[in-house]
């Protein structure tokens, strides 16, 4: 493994079952082979989302991946203008794309790497090199504070 999963990651993905978290885990190797400076940011809202970059801003990602139940999928934030020669990407948005992963085996599939190498090329000028971090930038919510309202005595209307 290039660079090991930073430990809150590790704990989002425990809300899913084993096989869908093993694949966003093989999924973020394969990203970490081809761009192993990449900067990664780590959310944790309705699913788990691990978004890929050089600078660290959002603008300039190149893809993340998203869990779902049963499936994980690779996007691509600029996937409208990427080459589909596989006819692979899914998505009905202005910009966005994915691919689908549903087994280990559509993780291995030799394209899978070209979407995300031409999605690279898109977000940022070749030889760019990033901070290599990873930085998890939501976390699960503390269970809210319970806020009591002031009961108030209701004023006489006046007539």
């Amino acid at each position: 493994m290039q660079r090991r999963p930073d430990p809150q990651l590790l704990g989002f993905l425990e809300a899913y079952d084993r096989h869908t978290s093993d694949l966003a885990l093989a999924l973020r190797e394969v990203i970490f082979e081809e761009a192993p400076d990449a900067s990664e940011s780590i959310y944790q809202v309705y699913t788990v989302a691990i978004w890929f970059g050089f600078s660290g801003k959002m603008k300039d990602m190149f893809c993340y991946i998203a869990t779902n139940a049963g499936h994980v999928n690779l996007g691509f934030p600029r996937g409208t203008s990427l080459p589909d020669p596989n006819r692979v990407l899914e998505g009905e948005g202005k910009t966005m794309r994915h691919i689908k992963f549903r087994s280990h085996s559509d993780v291995e599939r030799p394209f899978v790497r070209r979407y995300i190498q031409a999605a690279m090329e898109q977000a940022a000028p070749a030889g760019a090199i990033g901070t290599g971090k990873s930085v998890v930038k939501s976390a699960p919510r503390a269970a809210p504070k319970l806020r009591t309202k002031k009961l108030r005595a209701k004023k006489p209307r006046r007539k």
